[in-house]
């Protein structure tokens, strides 16, 4: 089994947020990597692995990295493969590192989901993965199915609940 994600962290420290990301390939069985890199701390690490990321058959990238959040963007300035930035909660509610990874200039874009949103990385990673493969299109389409089926359970479950001056 050969990776397709990577799933990067500035620290082992963003791990308990980026188990969201990973346990969601795991529920979808993509194969996926993961690995503390630093872009401020490991520069040369972090430029080896963005500039062979593709040729080691990965497809996506996603990373994550608070404060600063440099990771992402450097990430991107090397490869021509698809990032998304997770920006990590580690200072200022995550606003900084929100707006550290969000704003690239022209030309070096990365894909930026919310303030530790690790889940919704890995699913808009499954969704560029799914263009070109059916089986992952059906497990997303069953995905978001099942989404649905749970808001319809908890609406009914909410008719039950009782107040004074609830009408429904």
């Amino acid at each position: 089994m050969k990776a397709i994600v990577s799933i990067i962290m500035g620290s082992t420290s963003d791990l308990p947020i980026m188990d969201k990301a990973a346990k969601l390939f795991e529920q979808f069985e993509v194969p996926f990597e993961m690995h503390a890199l630093s872009a401020h701390r490991t520069p040369a690490e972090v430029e080896d692995f963005a500039k062979n990321a593709k040729n080691c058959g990965i497809e996506v990238i996603i990373a994550a990295a608070g404060m600063a959040a440099h990771l992402p963007g450097v990430i991107a300035s090397m490869t021509t493969l698809p990032v998304i930035g997770v920006p990590i909660n580690a200072s200022l509610d995550g606003m900084d590192a929100l707006l550290a990874i969000v704003q690239m200039p022209p030309g070096i874009p990365v894909a930026t989901v919310g303030i530790n949103a690790s889940l919704n990385a890995a699913l808009l990673a499954i969704q560029i993965l799914a263009v070109k493969d059916e089986k992952l299109q059906k497990k997303l389409a069953d995905y978001k199915e099942e989404l649905k089926t749970k808001i319809v359970q908890a609406n009914q479950e909410l008719s039950a609940v009782q107040y004074k001056f609830k009408t429904n």
